[in-house]
């Protein structure tokens, strides 16, 4: 097996998930992540350009997911584009993806348990987002299976909580599809729009769990990239229709005023029992992207640690659950402090960025794929390259800031580790040559 394989004197994870499984596990990553904590910040940047944004969001999107089936489909593997930049770019190029998905989606599970705690307990919010980190790592440690059954349930309910959502918006009498139709720039400029898109695909990134789960599908390479299309698509017209259904109640000076833009077009619209269904659905949203977020961090860090570009204590693989316990664990507790600590927008912004790094390098290593293993247009890795550059660079500066920060000391972490390495080597060849 190609890439970061498991090994010999540990177990591999197993082969359990279906298309079907893949499509729900990448559902309950995006569906919870972008109707419920990005169309605020969102709609402040980009004014009456939101559904501009949305757009630039989707298609950027749609060139990072061909992109990405395309390589799981060579490299069905745990670890995602760290995997696929070691394969066709080189080893430092796979560290800086594997690097930026970590640190960039561990923001984004203390962001989704934040969330939740918001829809679940007002006023406890940090106590019970660590209780929600600890209770999902612990589902995720009992097998992938078990956290593909639970994702089925939580995009079940966050559904339905949506079709009410939509229907109390438009049905309540306060809804004017005129300020959907005349919207425009709204004053916010393409900057604004641009910086809306780059926070609206923080929402679109789920898709990166299906591909980080390469090495527990079943028949990956036809499996992927019908998966990773089948989620991004469907999640494309959720988001569609919310968003039509939140700026014909709200307008975006409203969406931009309010925390819970949902909650507040329920409402306007008068319905006020919906006001529940609001609170179970984003409560609901936010674990199912919890879930699936620890699945996937788990697995990238897991094929790190094999290569020793994280610990090697976290190259560790249950014998009886199959999946990677430790790695899951480390994460479980790295969340729960900074759920304490971090600001809910400050962390989807330098996720944002992290993601978008990390896409960057998949588009790079799918242009170099030979043509046997091209199943997509040659133009849409460079697509997807020139949407997440743009996108970064209009992110907002502390979390561009934060970002190359990180990054820096996990490439400094890197560079000490080689040369140390290198070290060892020589210092092993000279006592050789003296014996």
């Amino acid at each position: 097996m190609p890439g970061a394989a498991p090994r010999a004197d540990r177990p591999a994870l197993a082969r359990r998930l279906g298309t079907a499984d893949a499509v729900v596990i990448g559902l309950g990553s995006m569906i919870g992540a972008g109707v419920f904590a990005a169309f605020a910040p969102a709609a402040a940047a980009a004014g009456g350009g939101l559904l501009i944004g949305l757009a630039l969001a989707a298609v950027v999107a749609y060139g990072n997911a061909t992109s990405s089936a395309q390589l799981a489909a060579q490299y069905p593997t745990s670890g995602g584009t760290y995997v696929y930049g070691r394969e066709q770019l080189g080893a430092w190029w796979g560290f800086v993806a594997g690097w930026a998905f970590v640190i960039g989606k561990t923001a984004s599970c203390a962001a989704m348990a934040l969330t939740f705690a918001a829809y679940a307990a007002p006023g406890a919010e940090r106590p019970v987002a660590v209780v929600a980190v600890l209770a999902l790592a612990a589902v995720n440690y009992r097998g992938i299976t078990r956290t593909a059954r639970l994702a089925r349930v939580i995009v079940a309910i966050v559904l339905v909580a949506l079709a009410v959502v939509v229907a109390a918006s438009l049905g309540g009498g306060h809804a004017d599809l005129g300020r959907v139709t005349a919207l425009g720039l709204g004053g916010h400029g393409w900057y604004g729009i641009l910086q809306s898109a780059g926070l609206l695909f923080f929402a679109f990134a789920g898709y990166a769990r299906i591909a980080t789960l390469g090495e527990e599908v079943r028949d990956p390479s036809r499996t992927i990239p019908r998966a990773i299309q089948l989620a991004l698509g469907l999640t494309v017209v959720v988001y569609a229709v919310i968003a039509v259904a939140l700026l014909a109640v709200l307008g975006p000076d409203g969406i931009a005023r309010t925390t819970a833009p949902l909650a507040a077009a329920v409402d306007a619209g008068g319905w006020a029992w919906a006001t529940v269904v609001v609170r179970i659905g984003g409560a609901a949203a936010s674990l199912g992207a919890l879930l699936a977020l620890i699945a996937g961090v788990g697995r990238t860090s897991l094929a790190m640690a094999r290569e020793r570009d994280l610990p090697g204590w976290l190259d560790a693989v249950h014998p009886r659950y199959r999946v990677p316990h430790r790695a899951e664990a480390a994460l479980a507790v790295v969340v729960s402090v900074l759920v304490v600590t971090v600001d809910l927008r400050g962390a989807i912004g330098f996720s944002s960025f992290g993601v978008l790094t990390y896409y960057l390098i998949a588009n790079l290593a799918a242009f170099t794929q030979g043509r046997d293993a091209r199943r997509f247009p040659r133009w849409l890795p460079v697509l997807g390259a020139v949407g997440c550059v743009t996108l970064v660079a209009t992110l907002p500066p502390s979390a561009i800031g934060v970002g190359c920060g990180v990054l820096a000391v996990g490439v400094g972490y890197r560079w000490v580790r080689v040369r140390l390495a290198g070290r060892v080597r020589d210092d092993g060849a000279e006592a050789g040559e003296r014996r």
